[in-house]
């Protein structure tokens, strides 16, 4: 039997949702919601569908649900699927608070019902093909640039563009964040559009991440140093290199450079069929929603840093001082 599946919120994501949603195998998109009446109506056309313009309309009709709505939405749209035993993957950031994600946390565990968040990255199969050789890093240097977008201007840059990244490194580095150093400038918007952040983990390895909103080029690259080896990491291409330190018989050692394999495919695609996968077989997802507030906390984390540094007093260029 089908899994019957709506696509709540079907904008710049959601109807991307709706696209793999209707063509995946042992799923059945019942509907796509919209409270704009004209988009729900032509991303349901294209994918032979129902309309729906309020998310209430399909509860009780649908086995699980995708929310691809603005984020100070997504607590409000989430917890009545949750509370009624529905699943639920939300996209990133699971929300606009901890307080909220922790209740929908909570609804998702008195229900038994499945709570995945939608960190895209983690499913980038260039990723998953590193994860082996990812054995100890002690530097990773991140730059997720973009141009000016239409969307997603509600949230800045560090929840919109750095938190995919944030995720991917906490999936990788298995210690705990033991202090950060961070600055923002809003440059185009009232919020921040361009973000440093440095992390320090309790293990000594460092996490540098700059992500920009206001970049003339796309750029979305991740780095990995570790003893003997270094790994480069182009998202977008789907593409790994790798360099290693090789001793061989004389008395200095040698570097070697390669690509590693890597399958190439969408990775929202993949990410939508683990969601799926996990409701039929009702196993964990891979981006569990302890795992998207964990994400959560630490840009709250680095936003609350910037916050602070930027009320302290500032010293006037010139200025002594003693």
């Amino acid at each position: 039997m089908a899994l019957r599946i709506a696509v709540i919120g079907v904008g710049h994501l959601g109807k991307h949702h709706a696209r793999i949603l209707s063509s995946l195998p042992g799923v059945r998109l019942m509907a796509a919601v919209d409270t704009n009446r004209a988009r729900a109506d032509e991303i349901a056309a294209a994918h032979h569908t129902q309309p729906a313009y309020d998310a209430r309309d399909v509860l009780g009709r649908v086995d699980a649900v995708t929310i691809a709505v603005p984020t100070d939405l997504h607590a409000e749209i989430a917890l009545p699927f949750l509370q009624s035993g529905v699943p639920v993957l939300v996209e990133k950031p699971m929300a606009r608070s901890l307080a909220e994600a922790d209740e929908m946390i909570a609804a998702a565990a008195k229900a038994d019902a499945t709570l995945a968040v939608g960190q895209t990255e983690r499913f980038n199969p260039a990723v998953a093909a590193s994860r082996p050789f990812l054995t100890d890093p002690r530097f990773i240097e991140v730059h997720r640039l973009g141009t000016f977008p239409e969307r997603s201007l509600d949230i800045d840059v560090v929840f919109d563009l750095m938190i995919h990244d944030l995720d991917v490194v906490l999936s990788i580095v298995r210690s705990e964040v033991e202090s950060i150093d961070a600055v923002g400038v809003p440059v185009l918007t009232s919020r921040v559009d361009i973000a440093n952040a440095r992390l320090r983990f309790a293990n000594g390895c460092i996490a540098n991440l700059t992500a920009s909103r206001i970049s003339r080029d796309r750029v979305r690259k991740i780095r990995f140093f570790q003893p003997a080896s270094y790994l480069s990491i182009d998202y977008a291409a789907q593409k790994v290199e790798q360099y290693r330190l090789e001793k061989g018989s004389g008395p200095m050692p040698s570097i070697e450079g390669d690509d590693i394999d890597v399958s190439a495919e969408e990775p929202l695609k993949l990410e939508l069929a683990d969601f799926v996968d996990a409701v039929v077989s009702r196993r964990a997802p891979t981006v569990t929603g302890e795992q998207g507030r964990r994400a959560l906390a630490v840009a709250q984390a680095i936003t609350d840093k910037m916050a602070r540094d930027e009320m302290q007093p500032r010293k006037h260029e010139g200025t002594k001082t003693t």
